[in-house]
This record gives structure tokens, sequence and C-alpha cells, in this order.
């Protein structure tokens, strides 16, 4: 039971099976619902703004089409992210999450490190942003700027070696999909003193199982359902059909 009550819950592109991804108002909803830390994407546009969207296209995820770095931000502004939200820009998601949860912010895309560093850094939110990323140069680039930016490297299913170079370059985390998550590596980071965290699994089964192994976070398009079973659920309302 005690490695229970310290799981962290990270909300997945803030609340992704609840309200649109990568919104404010799934960034809210996961915030009001109680989780440690919360999760976005972050790209470059035409004219270099950071947003935050997840696909390298908007068409999935709003009512729009084409190319992130292909567009301009006032174009990825104008479009609907889902209940009428706007892709929001890095600097507000920092806003919303400041002083109330961690921020894991995934780099996508050329270039995206060193804006994204120069933002998290203006708003002196060094201590709150762990950067995540599948691409270890990406986050090598980050660390070049200082020991003092946490890292997260993520994996789908991480090789022995890929995890060795993580462990070189100092990071806090490995983020490993939660389907090839065994004991083994998790065993093997907490040995080199470095916190695991599980995404995705959206269901209670997938959830405690991933508890089970002993991770250190879980991260999950439902929060809801990994904050009720750990009885830190804030009441809030969420749409029952999900």
């Amino acid at each position: 039971m005690g490695e229970v009550a310290v799981i962290g819950v990270v909300g997945h592109r803030g609340a992704a099976g609840l309200a649109p991804e990568n919104t404010l108002k799934g960034f809210r909803l996961a915030i009001d619902l109680g989780v440690d830390r919360v999760e976005c994407d972050v790209q470059l546009t035409r004219d270099e703004r950071l947003v935050v969207i997840h696909d390298d296209t908007v068409d999935r995820t709003t009512d729009g089409s084409g190319r992130v770095g292909a567009l301009d931000f006032d174009v990825i502004r104008g479009l609907d992210a889902g209940d009428g939200e706007r892709v929001p820009t890095l600097e507000e998601v920092l806003a919303t999450v400041q002083g109330r949860v961690g921020l894991l912010c995934e780099l996508k895309g050329e270039g995206v490190e060193e804006a994204a560093v120069e933002a998290v850094a203006a708003r002196g939110m060094a201590g709150e942003v762990l950067f995540t990323s599948f691409n270890i140069q990406r986050l090598a680039k980050v660390r070049q700027r200082g020991h003092f930016y946490q890292l997260g490297a993520l994996f789908k299913d991480p090789t022995d070696a890929e995890v060795a170079c993580a462990v070189d370059l100092g990071v806090a985390e490995i983020d490993v999909l939660y389907k090839n998550l065994c004991l083994r590596v998790v065993d093997l980071m907490h040995g080199a003193g470095i916190r695991v965290r599980a995404w995705n699994p959206d269901t209670w089964r997938d959830q405690k199982a991933m508890i089970a192994l002993g991770v250190d976070s879980v991260s999950t398009n439902r929060p809801d359902i990994l904050l009720e079973h750990l009885g830190r659920r804030r009441g809030v309302v969420v749409d029952p059909t999900q």
C-alpha cells in the first residue's frame, strides 16, 4: 500500500481521454482532477512560434490541414482544436501549470529544443519542467544548456544500448510504453538512481500492473481512473460516457 500512495500521476496531453488533447481545457481538467504532472508536446511553426500539438500535421486534432512546420502561427491559432479550444502556445501552458503541477515537455521536430529551453528559462521554471524526447541528441542539446535542466528519455521498447546512452547523458527519468516495460528495466534504472514512468495505460487493470512493477509514475489519458483507485481524485465532474 505504501508504494501505491506515492505513485506519481501524469495527465497525458492534459487528459486526452476526457478533453481535447494538448489544450488548455485539458490541462486545467487534469490539474483539477489532482494529477502531479501533465505532459505536452511542443513544435515550431513556420514563423518559429512554439505551439503545443502532437502530430506533424494539424489534420487529426483540429479542423484544419497541413504540416505544423509549414503553417504560420496565426493560421494554426485560428483552427478549432476541439470544443472550441485553440492550439495553445508553450508559454500559455507554462503559465497554466506554474506553481501548480510539474510539466513533461516532449520536444518534437528539429530546432525546437533551443526555443523551448528559452521559454522555460524566461519563466524561471527549470525545476518544474522535465524535457522529454525519443531523440537522444535532442536531449543532449538541452543538457548543453546546463545540468539543472531535467531530462527524460522516451522509449517504446528500449534496447540495453539505448538505455545505457540515456544513463550516460544523466537523465532523471526513463519513460517506457507500458506494454514493453518489465521488472528488469525498472530494477536497472532504480539501481542507477533514475526514475521510471510507464506510459500510457488507460484502464485500471493495466495501471495496477504498472504499479506492481514498482514504477515511480504513470502517465495516462484517463488520470481520473488512476486517481480514483488511488483515493486521490478530486471532486470534479467528467463526462461519464468517456
